[in-house]
């Protein structure tokens, strides 16, 4: 069961990602029935430390050693925490840790310590959208998933950015202590205790502008005509090539099909008109080529982990949804 915690804070360490940990396990709601953590802050360099936020610090009694008692420890994010280099003893203490048969969890750029203790080998994992080539690259044994909110590979688990450490921290709440804990935590924090989908519908993915030599003109005109069907030869024609090598160089020229970029385009309209405008579903699905709202939904799902309604009341409130 869990009710150890620590948090082990860096220099630099930012705020919010730390304040979601404390808000979560830190904070007595016995008289609400509660689960009570015995919750303390860690550094890994010195009494006092930084934050990325100007004139802010944090003071902690606690080194280290708090960590071979916690039953979880968290790393929250920090600035430069993806190009800087960790305390050999704090890595240390992160390996001994899931030795022990603790969990550790990352929040965002937190997930770089985690992979410089080789905890993230092997593993599925979760951090930043804007930070996942930077992980895979230098931890090429994580297995980066960039679109998803968080990763339980217990007793590992990472999230991605800011409040996706709410969603990481209540899931392992509710897996410990139910979903009824898990709710009332969340009611109190005034957060939904789950949502729907990953962080690919945060990403901003504005409509590419090719540099292609062979196929960029053809790439234009499919941009332009995106409610219509098309097939791989009325584009080799408009290429004047034969439907075997247009299909080539648009492999090479793109890094996909046509299929599946014209698919692509098409779900980043409609995330352009579910955000911008009040059309129905019916009218975006025709707009974008889908056909109809079933169509619409059935592909915003695959490519985005939430419903075109769900991605609308994110983006645009409940009074466009």
């Amino acid at each position: 069961m869990l009710k150890n915690v620590a948090a082990v804070l860096l220099d630099g360490v930012h705020p919010f990602e730390l304040g979601v940990v404390c808000e979560v396990f830190g904070l007595d709601r016995s008289d609400e029935g509660l689960p009570v953590y015995d919750f303390a802050i860690a550094s890994a360099e010195g009494p006092t430390l930084g934050t990325h936020v100007s004139g802010f610090t944090v003071s902690t009694p606690h080194g280290l050693d708090r960590l071979d008692e916690a039953d979880l420890v968290v790393v929250p994010a920090g600035d430069t925490y993806a190009v800087r280099d960790y305390p050999p003893a704090l890595l240390d203490a992160l390996r001994r840790a899931v030795e022990r048969g603790a969990r550790v969890l990352s929040v965002c750029s937190g997930a770089f310590v985690l992979g410089a203790a080789g905890l993230l080998d092997g593993r599925r994992c979760a951090v930043h959208w804007h930070h996942a080539e930077a992980l895979a690259r230098q931890y090429p044994r994580a297995i980066v998933e960039p679109d998803v909110l968080y990763v339980d590979e217990d007793p590992v688990i990472t999230s991605a950015g800011t409040a996706a450490g709410i969603d990481a921290c209540l899931h392992l709440v509710r897996k410990e202590h139910g979903p009824e804990v898990a709710n009332a935590i969340a009611r109190r924090m005034v957060v939904p205790p789950h949502r729907d989908g990953g962080q690919a519908q945060y990403i901003e993915r504005p409509l590419p502008r090719s540099p292609c030599d062979t196929v960029g003109e053809v790439l234009v005109w499919m941009q332009q005509h995106l409610d219509e069907e098309v097939t791989v030869e009325q584009l080799a024609a408009r290429a004047h090539m034969s439907p075997r090598t247009f299909a080539r160089r648009f492999q090479q020229e793109t890094g996909t099909t046509p299929y599946r970029w014209i698919l692509r385009q098409r779900v980043l309209l409609a995330q352009e008109l579910l955000e911008s405008t009040d059309e129905t579903m019916d009218a975006v699905a025709g707009r974008t080529g889908f056909g109809n709202a079933a169509a619409l939904r059935h592909q915003f799902v695959r490519s985005l982990g939430t419903t075109p309604q769900a991605y609308r009341r994110t983006f645009r409130g409940p009074r466009a949804a």
